[in-house]
């Protein structure tokens, strides 16, 4: 349980640093688009695998 804790935590930051880098832009202009949106997209798929396991054991449980 409390890797899917951890997990909806760590998606929740991936998002977060994505957004900072495209807009604070560190990197060239390309590459901070770039890797912002790659974060985002790995955060959100993170946010996504943590709902499923959470959802999975909600069900096992009933």
């Amino acid at each position: 349980m409390m890797f899917n804790w951890l997990s909806l935590v760590a998606g929740i930051c991936y998002v977060a640093l994505g957004i900072v880098m495209m807009v604070y832009k560190f990197l060239e202009p390309i590459y901070a688009y770039a890797l912002g949106a790659v974060l985002i997209l790995y955060g959100i798929f993170r946010i996504w695998r943590a709902i499923s396991k959470f959802r999975n054991t909600a069900e096992d449980e009933d």
